[in-house]
């Protein structure tokens, strides 16, 4: 009963032989792989959640390469007082429409905060709004 690993000098020259693929695999293909990754986590798991409510003051479609949605709630505590203005980001179109359409009015926007996102492709800002409700008077 022999040995029947192989000796070290055929692992050596089997890796000898695949080197380039092993330096595509280790500099390009999982660095790839651990950004995509990442990106995914981030516009996943929200790292916080929460409702702003106000007056919708811009909505709008922006961007050279990636359009996203982008908006502005204008938010007053006490009448007479200067907004404060909070940005979002808006990711599904059906919401951005709604978002339009109730522009002028009381809302409630419903958002998550996506920190670390690495690109303004998914958005210019960490709050994605995901839903959205007037508010009555």
């Amino acid at each position: 009963m022999g040995d029947v690993t192989a000796p070290p000098e055929a692992h050596l020259r089997k890796w000898k032989r695949h080197w380039k693929i092993w330096l595509v695999l280790i500099f390009f293909v999982l660095p790839a792989a651990a950004l995509v990754a990442y990106t995914w986590i981030t516009l996943h798991y929200a790292y916080s959640s929460g409702q702003r409510s106000g007056y919708i003051q811009k909505i709008s479609k922006k961007g050279w390469i990636c359009k996203t949605w982008e908006g502005e709630l204008a938010m007053t505590t006490v009448p007479g007082t200067a907004p404060q203005i909070f940005q979002f980001s808006v990711r599904d179109d059906a919401t951005a429409r709604h978002i339009e359409q109730v522009a002028g009015q009381r809302v409630a926007l419903e958002y998550q905060q996506h920190k670390g996102v690495p690109t303004s492709c998914f958005g210019e800002t960490e709050y994605f709004v995901t839903g959205v409700r007037t508010i009555s008077p």
